[in-house]
């Protein structure tokens, strides 16, 4: 593990190995002797009334919470009655809430979202996208596969936004766009689960064309600590859903699954672009989020799974869950293109406990 640095003569920065943890929680690249990049994090882990259990970087950084924030984009329509109306089940809960890998899998229980809903795949504002892992990505392109909107990570976030225009008899036009009535729902329902004022929130747009909120780590936290620990029944749906359907959340090769599967029943997670992560952990009752400075998706990850195996082994009376499939989330090599070492990922620092 590269653990501090030293400053040689010459006045670069260089990796020792075996000093003492630096307090500033970062990932790092190296290469050969030097660390190349570093992707410093900002941490809130937190209790359901959103009391700070343990902290990196800045705690109430304001950030767009981007994917993670899916859970509660689709609360609104499970309050409202929407899966008995529509004869939902786990798999379409869990792909709303999901950044899919636009896998065989995930496009059929996307359609079976349209078709509960009486819609057409055109009418999914989010448009189409090559998959989000990279060697289906490339698949597509070698068979000249054009993505339609049931490709996008988010359709079936789409798919729910829409159903609960339909339900209520609101116009379809419009409905990732702030301003709608799905959208101010949607906007209630984050305020109210974590804890910010609805002026305190921040809007932008996010890739996929809906209308994307900013709000702090603390309350990105305390949302999925109340995800993961609140027994409103909306709420239990919506997580019940996630970790009873892992693949629906992400896919192959996916960090969201991958913990889901290690840990049943014990975790919630779901990644966010920009270099986000939010994880309710609902037998220790707390919530997670993490921003990488950088935005760095990968550093995201490996952070992530890191912050795990500390908070569990200071918070879990067991001191230990088991890391099993997510050896390639902690510290892997980085490999040229004929499968040599040449460097390395690993996590420098700790968690301040609060």
């Amino acid at each position: 593990m590269v653990q501090n640095y030293r400053r040689r003569d010459d006045g670069r920065d260089r990796a020792r190995v075996s000093s003492p943890l630096m307090p500033e929680l970062t990932v790092l690249t190296t290469r050969g002797p030097l660390v190349e990049s570093r992707h410093r994090i900002s941490a809130a882990i937190v209790d359901p009334s959103g009391h700070l259990v343990a902290e990196a970087g800045n705690p109430d950084l304001v950030t767009f919470w981007r994917s993670a924030s899916k859970p509660f984009q689709l609360l609104p329509l499970v309050a409202s009655g929407g899966v008995e109306r529509l004869g939902l089940d786990a798999p379409m809960l869990a792909l709303a809430c999901g950044s899919h890998n636009g896998e065989s899998v995930h496009r059929e229980v996307g359609a079976r979202w349209l078709e509960a809903v009486g819609l057409r795949e055109d009418q999914l504002a989010c448009g189409g996208h090559p998959s989000l892992l990279p060697r289906f990505a490339n698949d597509m392109i070698r068979r000249g596969t054009t993505p339609t909107p049931l490709w996008s990570n988010c359709s079936g976030k789409h798919a729910s936004l829409l159903a609960q225009a339909t339900l209520e008899g609101w116009p379809l036009d419009g409905y990732e766009q702030r301003g709608h009535p799905v959208q101010e729902r949607v906007e209630a329902t984050v305020s109210r689960w974590t804890a910010t004022p609805r002026g305190e929130l921040e809007w932008g747009i996010d890739g996929c064309t809906a209308a994307a909120v900013a709000l702090s780590l603390r309350g990105m936290a305390t949302g999925y600590a109340r995800l993961g620990a609140d027994p409103d029944p909306a709420l239990v749906v919506v997580r019940e859903a996630m970790m009873q359907e892992p693949y629906m959340v992400a896919g192959a090769d996916r960090l969201d699954t991958a913990l889901m599967e290690a840990w049943p029943d014990r975790i919630a997670v779901k990644i966010g672009a920009g270099g986000v992560y939010s994880a309710a952990l609902p037998t220790l009752g707390l919530g997670v989020a993490l921003k990488v400075d950088d935005g760095d998706m990968k550093a995201a990850g490996l952070a992530l799974v890191a912050m795990l195996q500390d908070l569990i082994a200071q918070v879990d009376p067991h001191g230990h869950w088991p890391m099993t499939g997510l050896d390639r989330w902690i510290a892997p090599p980085i490999r040229n293109t004929r499968e040599e070492i040449t460097g390395g990922w690993d996590v420098q620092g700790r968690l301040r406990y609060c």
